[in-house]
């Protein structure tokens, strides 16, 4: 086949759209590949060709599909000819199980339509495949959802996409989208690694003049990385691929209101975006039934589109409406769009927009301004319908931003329902709901009615959350739901029942009724069989040792969940070595939770194991970016590593407050300054997430102190009292560093500002550019918060640095104020605490004999008298104290001046 030919027709795949260029008839392969595209699967996969393919032997029936499948019976001749129908066999399959389970309308074809062989209609069934093929998509001890339909055809797909392959440019991307769906079917994630370091180099190259297909890979890469939850990963695909299609949007404000009875404007987010790509789609005809004043879509729309509730409440509007129809900002580089009247987006870039609406969502903390910055992205999707998919995504996060509020919450969850009463519904044409599937994050069927029986749950209506559950099977949530209604032990009844058998899934039925004992033993789920008796764990503690183990051993040893369960009931017992045992067994199952890598790296802190925590917080920070706690452990691992410990000791690490990590003296110099710094740069980057975490910025001043960073000790010392000053008031200082900090201003001549130009390379870490902070951290942060003798020392010493006399005279005064000799009252017998305060005196008068004279017209001595007879007329008590003729011979002296 030539070249040419064959990578049109492989576009025409990727696309979901034939291309009308490609001259019939061809080969049996080419015609394949435009049935696949226009949706024929019943055609394809009951060909002689395909049943040919599919065959299966008696002997093989206790086989698994790979070991059945391992060498196809393929066609002769045209090895591109081959791939090529291997390639259309695997993308019919792929999409018949995505309309049977996501896009509706119901599949017209049944697995053994397409399995057949010698004796297979006796023996075998449609849902005793479907079973086998549910347990055989099990992966990383994570078992497939049970009542997917017909799993079988995802089966096959796997199957046929992991043969080799020398001629097809778009294979690996096939196999990119097999895994996005793949993982939606599976209970939790399970990393794929030969995906995420899959390099696409060639396949930018052959897509680099096809901006709409670069597009998509971008887009369908990053929501690979964010089904994996490394949001960062894939918030730099999205943003390649609105580059690569060109898309110009940007998030800005305008004047307008958002109730009926509003009287002032009030800026309001809206999203202005242009398209780049020429938009070749038909677009629904709309207008007839449109809401005029609303501007979305009507409830009794016939266009093909999912059913746009309106909201009708008696105060919002439907949207925003805007009073002007240009934004504020004159910098804006669309200033040419009127967002009242904005141009139709082509659905690649709408697809983008609903990528990057999750990705506020991932990035953004749980409160108010997550859905404010998400609803512009959402909305201007809606207001301009196009596709059937992206509508269905885009309608179904509208609902999940409108579930908590209470004026929205009831649309929400009946637009919910419309969404799902939708699905089977032959409204618009399977082709056009399958073009742009693999774009966006379209939730199953069953993932949809788990979304309605959790919003249900959330308004009080357990019985119709707990109805959809048991029709779903998701037994867990079943059990959540009695919990709820205070009757734990139903749920304790409904997991023993399914594990004794007196209770059974649909799909174990089918098959105790379809094949002897023995065989079903041999292919019972039992990743499934695992996550029940780690249900009965949760449920009785008592016996969740036993439960656990019970798991691990009834799937072979591969079920993640038994090992987290299990390590995470050690360690709350304080059974550490136990659960790091447990820990590392989980994690090298499945090596995407956090939360796991978290309590195996807190595990090992605790048995001293410092090398064992410094890897297992570093997974975390590398999956979780935003957990400050472990970015916080991550340095204190790194602080712990060079210490030279001594026998007996526990490290260099030392405790404040019980929580708050100190390390100083000879273990402190022993630690290599490499792992400082990474220690320092591991809590610079988790202050980013725990900006009112008060113990990380402690930790954070200690070791910027130590590694030279001295500005950022200063802005960590002003932190901490920022959050701490209230409760704790002069104690929330550290004083030590404090007069550290003044020291290393000091010790540089005081004019060196003079001397600063903007040729001068700025250090923050000395002189002029530290003397700047330092200033403003008294100013701003300290003397409104605290009163404390050695602070006002400080600051005095900084502003004589600074020679402003008077100034320093006044914080020298302020100490001697708040000080021993300022607050001692009449009656006082402690001679150690008066000899202080006597002390404090004669230096006070000091400070005013060298400073007053250097102060324009400040009248020092009158200032120290008054001092020196204050404090000896409240302390006449002491008068037989020898100290007492210090206090007499001062005075004198300050007559005599």
């Amino acid at each position: 086949m030539d070249t040419t030919l064959r990578l049109r027709i492989e576009k025409a795949l990727i696309r979901g759209v034939w291309d009308d260029g490609i001259s019939l008839p061809q080969s049996s392969s080419v015609e394949t590949a435009k049935k696949v595209v226009e949706g024929q699967f019943r055609d394809v996969l009951t060909s002689s060709e395909a049943r040919k393919l599919f065959q299966i032997h008696s002997n093989d029936f206790d086989r698994r599909f790979d070991e059945i499948y391992d060498s196809f019976t393929s066609p002769k001749g045209d090895p591109t000819e081959r791939e090529l129908l291997h390639l259309s066999f695997a993308v019919a399959c792929f999409h018949s199980f995505i309309q049977a389970n996501w896009t509706g309308p119901d599949l017209d074809l049944k697995p053994l339509e397409v399995i057949t062989g010698d004796g297979a209609e006796k023996i075998l069934s449609n849902d005793f495949v479907n079973h086998k093929a549910v347990t055989e998509l099990s992966c990383g001890g994570e078992p497939a959802y049970h009542l997917a339909s017909v799993p079988i055809f995802l089966r096959l797909t796997q199957i046929l996409l992991s043969l080799p392959y020398q001629y097809l440019e778009t294979i690996q991307w096939w196999r990119l989208r097999f895994a996005l769906v793949h993982q939606q079917v599976l209970d939790e994630p399970v990393a794929d690694s030969s995906l995420l370091s899959a390099p696409l180099e060639s396949l930018e190259s052959v897509f680099s003049s096809e901006p709409d297909l670069l597009g998509q890979l971008y887009l369908e890469h990053g929501r690979l990385y964010h089904i994996y939850s490394q949001d960062k990963s894939a918030a730099e695909y999205f943003v390649k691929a609105a580059r690569a299609t060109g898309l110009e949007y940007e998030l800005t404000g305008a004047l307008g209101k958002r109730t009926k009875f509003q009287q002032t404007e009030l800026s309001q987010l809206v999203l202005l975006a242009e398209s780049r790509l020429s938009d070749d789609v038909n677009r629904p005809s709309i207008t007839s039934s449109l809401d005029q004043t609303a501007g979305f879509p009507s409830a009794t729309e016939s266009s093909g589109l999912p059913k746009t509730l309106l909201l009708n409440d008696d105060t919002l509007l439907e949207q925003t409406e805007f009073t002007s129809s240009h934004p504020a900002s004159a910098t804006s580089r669309l200033t040419h769009i009127n967002f009242q009247n904005q141009p139709p987006l082509h659905p690649i870039d709408q697809c983008i927009f609903l990528a990057l609406c999750l990705n506020v969502k991932n990035t953004s903390p749980s409160h108010g301004l997550t859905g404010e910055q998400m609803t512009p992205y959402v909305a201007r999707v809606i207001s301009d319908p196009c596709n059937w998919s992206i509508h269905t995504m885009a309608l179904l996060l509208r609902s999940r931003l409108e579930s908590s509020r209470t004026r929205t919450v009831e649309r929400s969850t009946l637009q919910l329902q419309a969404l799902i009463d939708q699905m089977p519904t032959s409204d618009s044409s399977l082709s056009e709901r399958l073009r742009y599937f693999h774009s966006i994050p379209l939730p199953s069927k069953w993932e949809i009615e788990k979304e309605l029986a959790l919003r249900f749950l959330s308004l009080g209506v357990v019985k119709s959350a707990l109805e959809i559950f048991e029709r779903l099977e998701m037994w867990e949530e079943v059990v959540k739901c009695w919990i709820s209604m205070e009757h734990p032990e139903k749920g304790i009844v409904i997991i023993r029942d399914l594990l004794e058998g007196r209770k059974s899934e649909a799909d174990v039925v089918v098959a105790r009724g379809k094949a002897s004992s023995e065989f079903r033993q041999r292919i019972q789920d039992t990743s499934r069989e695992a996550k029940l008796w780690c249900f009965l764990g949760d449920l009785e503690p008592e016996n969740a040792i036993e439960y656990y183990e019970r798991a691990w051993s009834v799937s072979n040893q591969s079920s993640g969940r038994s090992m987290r369960a299990l390590g995470g009931y050690y360690f709350a017992r304080g059974n550490y070595s136990e659960a790091i045992t447990c820990l590392k067994r989980a994690v090298a199952i499945n090596p995407l939770l956090a939360r796991t890598w978290f309590i195996l790296g807190c595990a090992c802190m605790r048995m001293e194991d410092w090398e064992g925590a410094r890897n297992a917080f570093s997974r975390c920070v590398a999956l979780d970016e935003d957990d400050g706690e472990s970015w916080s452990n991550l340095a204190s691992m790194y602080l712990r590593l060079g210490a030279e410990t001594k026998p007996g000791s526990e490290g260099n690490i030392t405790k404040r407050d019980n929580e708050a990590l100190v390390y100083g003296g000879e273990s402190a110099q022993s630690i290599p300054f490499a792992n400082k710094m990474q220690a320092f740069r591991a809590l610079k980057q988790g202050l980013r997430y725990s900006y009112e975490n008060w113990r990380m910025w402690y930790n954070y001043m200690i070791v910027a102190m130590d590694v030279g960073e001295l500005n950022e000790a200063c802005r960590a010392l002003g932190r901490v009292v920022e959050v701490t000053s209230e409760k704790v008031g002069a104690q929330s200082v550290d004083e030590d560093v404090l007069d550290r900090l003044v020291e290393a201003v000091t010790r540089i001549p005081a004019d060196e500002g003079d001397s600063v130009n903007s040729d001068t390379p700025a250090n923050p870490n000395e002189g002029y550019w530290l003397s700047k902070s330092v200033n403003n951290l008294f100013e701003r942060i300290l003397l409104p918060r605290v009163s404390s003798p050695r602070v006002f020392r400080s600051y005095g010493r900084l502003l004589t640095w600074q020679g402003k006399w008077e100034q320093a005279i006044k914080a020298y005064l302020d100490a001697y104020r708040n000080g021993v000799a300022g607050t001692m009252e009449k009656g006082e017998t402690d001679v150690k605490r008066w000899r202080e305060g006597v002390q404090e005196v004669e230096e006070i008068v000091d400070i005013l004999r060298n400073f007053g004279p250097r102060a324009e017209d400040y009248k020092w001595r009158l200032q120290a008298r008054s001092i020196v007879r204050t404090f000896a007329g409240r302390t006449k008590d002491f008068e037989d104290e020898p100290d007492w003729q210090r206090l007499e011979g001062l005075l004198e002296e300050l007559r005599k001046e």
